[in-house]
């Protein structure tokens, strides 16, 4: 089965593309969860919001990737593969996120493997991720992934919680190794 055809079940919630209100569901958990736990404020939910508009609104669907997990409430879960806007980076792996209530259940991981899934099928030499000093159960999850720390730079503070940057980078697995 092709990672982008149709809705399917993974864990008891419905796994699919763009569904009305997915935008504002993700935007929200994002605000919600780097609100309480980070201090980010409006600066960081406007931008997630713009960014995401952005990309649905451009979103290829050769080329890019939108899952979101689906419970009765909306979107409790997401992640997307920009490869169409990631530049000569290679595929952008953002917006991924899990509501804090499923978190450690595996759903992310699984979502995180579908979406590398699709990079590696269509043979994305490169993936690779932004986040931040301090996420510590999700450096895990990259790492388990196939991610490699790459940089890590001071912010000026963009988001006011004086974290530090740090890039992951996934290299496209040779064919017959994990």
């Amino acid at each position: 089965m092709s990672l982008v055809e149709g809705a399917y079940e993974l864990d008891g919630y419905v796994i699919d593309g763009y569904r009305p209100g997915a935008l504002s569901d993700i935007v929200s958990l994002h605000a919600r969860y780097y609100g309480r736990h980070w201090n980010f404020g409006l600066p960081f939910t406007t931008r997630v919001g713009m960014e995401l508009a952005e990309f649905i609104a451009r979103r290829d669907a050769d080329k890019d990737l939108f899952l979101a997990a689906y419970g009765p409430e909306g979107a409790l879960a997401s992640v997307v593969i920009d490869a169409s806007g990631g530049g000569p980076s290679g595929a952008h792996l953002r917006w991924f996120i899990v509501t804090e209530e499923l978190q450690g259940k595996g759903l992310g991981a699984r979502l995180l493997g579908r979406a590398l899934g699709f990079c590696d099928e269509r043979g994305y030499e490169r993936t690779w991720l932004t986040t931040f000093k301090g996420l510590d159960a999700a450096r895990t999850l990259y790492e388990r992934h196939g991610f490699v720390l790459t940089s890590e730079v001071e912010q000026d503070d963009q988001w006011s919680g004086g974290v530090r940057e740090q890039i992951f980078e996934r290299t496209l697995p040779e064919p017959g190794r994990p």
